[in-house]
């Protein structure tokens, strides 16, 4: 039998997952969170044998919450399920660990099935993910995109250096950058073609 935690903003699809992984497989679902923090929270109380983690949560987001899981748990087995895979969001999930990348829109028969490949010590990437994650058409960098997301979530300049333990000249040589790539006026369009284009 392998142990679960569900971590998934959408609570239809949440729900969902924990009615039906375990009937595809030996599975049991032993908490379900709604947010990174509710993931870290029983992830660490409950210790299950894998994580299956959405990437994009309100809040911290799936990676920020493996990142503080990684500090007390180092060998947790993660299943990252995503819908946008890009190739600066898969290096950073492989850099910290992620066994698994699987797409939202799979079968619940198939993630049951990763669930336990993983569970075995072995990793998984979904063909689709990785082959969105080579086309890399985003000309932005790691730290403009963590800038802009941070912009659309509606943080100011300050907000965001105290967030990214950044200078606060330094986060508005990042927008400038961004906004020069996207042929925009403000942090904020900017934000707006980057959301546009799937590149946060």
């Amino acid at each position: 039998m392998t142990t679960v935690v569900l971590a998934d903003d959408e609570a239809l699809l949440r729900k969902a997952m924990a009615s039906l992984l375990p009937l595809e497989g030996e599975i049991t679902v032993l908490a379900e969170a709604s947010d990174g923090a509710e993931a870290v929270e029983a992830t660490l109380r409950h210790r299950p044998d894998v994580l299956v983690v959405d990437l994009e949560m309100p809040g911290v987001d799936g990676l920020g919450a493996v990142a503080e899981i990684r500090r007390t748990r180092p060998d947790q087995v993660i299943l990252m399920l995503t819908r946008h895979a890009r190739p600066g969001v898969l290096r950073k999930a492989l850099k910290l660990g992620v066994q698994g990348f699987v797409s939202k829109s799979a079968e619940p028969a198939h993630i049951a099935t990763v669930i336990g490949t993983l569970h075995g010590g072995k990793r998984w990437i979904d063909p689709d993910v990785s082959a969105l994650a080579v086309v890399d058409d985003c000309p932005l960098t790691d730290r403009e995109v963590d800038v802009l997301r941070a912009t659309g979530d509606g943080y100011s300049v300050a907000d965001i250096a105290g967030q990214l333990h950044l200078a606060e000249g330094t986060v508005r040589n990042y927008l400038s950058n961004a906004m020069q790539k996207t042929q925009t006026r403000t942090r904020h369009e900017a934000a707006r073609y980057a959301r546009e284009h799937d590149w946060l």
